[in-house]
């Protein structure tokens, strides 16, 4: 079953500064080291940060049609700054894969299954 993780930031660190403290390198190098693991069971499928949520777009209907607007959908003190997706044979092995990588970056993270190619029909 594959599942989407989300990562999620607190605003105020991610527009503290451009360079990562020490501390947020030595978690990165312990995830990478982690993705790296999951890369050799089969278990990754990929992985990407996001942009910043200032250069997002929200695209909707309203009732005078679809419109763009400039920023995220909701105005958040989290961000999500991250995904990834993971194909696991359960959902427990989903929680534990999680739990390490929340273990080591310290950031919450979100699990949604993803719907199986046959779900509509």
């Amino acid at each position: 079953m594959k599942y989407l993780v989300l990562g999620y930031a607190p605003v105020a660190e991610w527009d503290a500064t451009d360079t990562p403290s020490e501390e947020a390198l030595a978690a990165y190098a312990v995830y990478a080291q982690f993705e790296a693991e999951l890369r050799a069971t089969g278990e990754f499928v990929t992985s990407e940060g996001l942009g910043h949520p200032a250069v997002s777009t929200t695209i909707r209907r309203t009732p005078d049609g679809v419109v763009a607007t400039d920023g995220p959908f909701a105005e958040l003190k989290e961000v999500l700054a991250s995904f990834a997706i993971i194909d696991v044979v359960s959902y427990d092995r989903a929680v534990e894969i999680c739990s390490r990588i929340v273990e080591a970056l310290g950031e919450p993270l979100e699990i949604r299954p993803i719907m199986p190619e046959d779900f509509a029909g």
